[in-house]
């Protein structure tokens, strides 16, 4: 039996997340400019300078801070769903690999949790593995946000990027992608496994570039923790979310969950309800520097193939009724 104080350093921690995940960079990003036209003006102009001279650290392997991963924050985090990490077979650190995040949801918190964070001691359930979360470019651009990200360890999701982590000398690398991205949030609905993941191959290119096996995973509950309003494919306002996320690079969405104070009330907390991410069992892939479309074709249908099984293997036990399958889009 968890303790009201125990409950409340949950909700808090969850809540800490939240807002750094919705507000964080635009907040920062406003005050700096902001700043520039008061007399604390020097702050944004020195951090602007370190900006400048720092501004291709996330594409060279990024900061990372091992303090920040294993935070006491990030445990309470994974209490308060709770969020559990499921292995099924083991990744030798003799080689690299390309871990595949499934789904995106809304705040990708069964990733965040596993891979950003030692809040399941990923590293103790996969020694000598050294994984690299990577996120959209722009975000690690935004002021004070990019420096939070980092050391975190989040690195650019960008060829440059991705192949400087893979090209380590140290085996056991994993950049861990979460390949429906932005796009994939429109489909976060409650019950719902639909995976934007049909034309998705980058990921397979990296892989063959690099010789570095595909991992699938997939998070089992991660789109019940919100509500979510979606729209018909051929409704104006899909088609606004569509031009938004092409421009804006990434996808304004609706969603609702529960109150800071009560669990019936409204808010941008997200529901307590579990998420389960399981790991499935890495797929050899070889080396080809200049992989052709038809070996790409062939690894992202075995890749598809692994994903769809590890659902079918682990649904029932993660509460999905025998019926429900994935949907690729």
């Amino acid at each position: 039996m968890r303790t009201t104080q125990k409950q409340w350093l949950e909700a808090l921690s969850v809540s800490y997340y939240v807002f750094t995940f919705l507000f964080m960079g635009l907040f920062f990003s406003l005050l700096v400019l902001f700043l520039l036209f008061t007399s604390f003006w020097s702050i944004s102009v020195l951090y602007l300078v370190w900006l400048f001279l720092d501004w291709d650290t996330p594409n060279q392997g990024g900061r990372c801070f091992e303090c920040n991963r294993s935070c006491t924050i990030w445990k309470h985090l994974k209490d308060y769903f709770p969020i559990k990490l499921v292995k099924t077979a083991e990744l030798p650190p003799d080689r690299n690999y390309v871990v595949g995040c499934h789904p995106h949801g809304i705040m990708c918190m069964g990733t965040f949790c596993n891979f950003f964070t030692e809040a399941n001691n990923f590293s103790k359930q996969f020694p000598g593995i050294q994984t690299s979360p990577v996120t959209l470019a722009f975000l690690l651009h935004l002021p004070v946000y990019r420096d939070y990200l980092m050391y975190l360890g989040l690195c650019s999701v960008n060829r440059r990027s991705l192949d400087f982590i893979l090209s380590k000398p140290q085996p056991g690398q994993a950049v861990a992608i979460v390949v429906g991205g932005a796009h994939e949030s429109l489909f976060a609905i409650p019950g719902m496994h639909c995976l934007v993941l049909r034309n998705r191959k980058g990921f397979v290119r990296l892989a063959l570039r690099h010789g570095a096996s595909l991992v699938p995973v997939y998070s089992f509950g991660e789109n019940d923790i919100f509500n979510f309003k979606a729209f018909p494919t051929n409704s104006w306002q899909y088609l606004c979310q569509i031009t938004i996320k092409k421009i804006m690079k990434f996808s304004p969405c609706i969603f609702w969950g529960r109150g800071l104070f009560s669990a019936d009330s409204w808010g941008l907390l997200p529901f307590a309800k579990p998420i389960t991410t399981v790991v499935g069992r890495p797929i050899p892939v070889p080396q080809r520097l200049n992989p052709t479309e038809e070996e790409v074709d062939h690894y992202h249908m075995l890749y598809m193939e692994a994903l769809e099984q590890l659902f079918e293997e682990h649904k029932e036990s993660c509460g999905v009724p025998a019926s429900t399958h994935l949907i690729f889009k």
